[in-house]
């Protein structure tokens, strides 16, 4: 199991009260949810960053301004994808690129109140300061399209990883048939490239990091 860890090293989920989400009367029946178990952490809207921290949990689960949300259970084909696009881009870095790549879930401090759990990311050695118990951003993100939420990847993470001033993001778009390379132009992205079937996505941030696209768009037929 996951433990999360909140800032200073402590749990925060045992320092006040229970919370009254569930009536004191309320008894769960047999074969039913042990709904009891609410009272003991916050209510949507109001968990902080100490508490989502501390979340015990091998969910991948992200905060956003308070809510704490649960991404879907990855697919076989969605791991195939990911674990080609870090056995890649762990490669390049290897040999050309000092640094750090690691995949979901590691949490990565966006801004106040908000955490996101890229499927790849990297750091360069030269930001390991930056390196916690979770990142503060990274140098890179990934993000493998999700066909029930793709604009969970597509627009609203294009927006926060600018933000967090995230200099490069792959969207591996595989729904649509391509990776799109955005590059941090000022507070936003522009497109370095979109990159389709018999191409090679290339990196900004990283040249001669390439990315073969039949191949990730392969795998998702195996």
């Amino acid at each position: 199991m996951k433990t999360r860890v909140r800032k200073g090293g402590k749990s925060a989920l045992n320092e006040k009260p229970p919370y009254p989400i569930v009536p004191a009367s309320f008894k769960s029946g047999r074969g039913s949810p042990t709904w009891e178990v609410a009272r003991f952490f916050p209510v949507q809207g109001q968990w902080t960053e100490e508490e989502y921290l501390a979340l015990p949990t091998n969910h991948l689960v992200e905060l956003s301004n308070g809510f704490v949300e649960f991404l879907p259970m990855p697919t076989h084909y969605h791991q195939l994808v990911v674990a080609f696009l870090y056995e890649t881009l762990k490669a390049f870095v290897t040999a050309h690129a000092p640094g750090f790549v690691l995949f979901a879930g590691l949490p990565v401090y966006l801004s106040r109140g908000k955490f996101r759990e890229p499927d790849i990311l990297y750091m360069k050695a030269e930001h390991a300061h930056r390196i916690k118990e979770y990142w503060e951003g990274a140098d890179l993100v990934m993000e493998v399209v999700s066909p029930t939420k793709p604009d969970h990847d597509r627009k609203t993470k294009r927006a926060e990883y600018a933000q967090a001033r995230i200099p490069e993001y792959w969207i591996v778009d595989v729904p649509a048939g391509h990776i799109l390379v955005l590059s941090l132009k000022g507070r936003s992205y522009r497109v370095h490239g979109k990159f389709g079937p018999g191409t090679q996505a290339a990196s900004a941030l990283l040249p001669g990091f390439t990315m073969d696209v039949d191949q990730v768009l392969a795998l998702a037929k195996e």
